[in-house]
């Protein structure tokens, strides 16, 4: 199994920038897709930005030119800078790590963009 711990997340004005960061523990497969959702009150979750253990990347059209996601395989850890953040950006944002045959969720962190 694997752990996800995340942190980061807070009140920012709009326009601010906030990074978070997700740090993976237990059974790594050196080939695995570490990413971030996120669900505000009464949606659906949805995918913000994922990235390959190669590097690949694929970001949510709404995201693109704002958020920038990174990882270290070293640290198996994962980030995602925010900036230019918008009101609509608000939600609980869950890390998620993929890789074949299993994979696991953290415990989410609020993000809130606010004046």
């Amino acid at each position: 199994q694997v752990q996800l711990v995340e942190s980061g997340g807070g009140l920012v004005q709009p326009g601010g920038s906030l990074r978070l960061s997700c740090a993976a523990s237990g059974s790594i497969f050196s080939f695995n897709v570490m990413g971030w959702y996120r669900q505000a009150p009464e949606k659906e979750r949805e995918l913000v930005a994922s990235i390959t253990s190669r590097g690949n990347t694929n970001y949510a059209d709404s995201v693109k030119g704002r958020f920038t996601i990174s990882r270290d395989n070293a640290k198996n850890t994962v980030y995602l800078q925010m900036n230019n953040l918008k009101p609509e950006d608000t939600a609980v944002y869950f890390c998620n790590y993929r890789a074949i045959g299993t994979g696991g969720w953290g415990q989410g962190t609020q993000v809130t963009v606010s004046s």
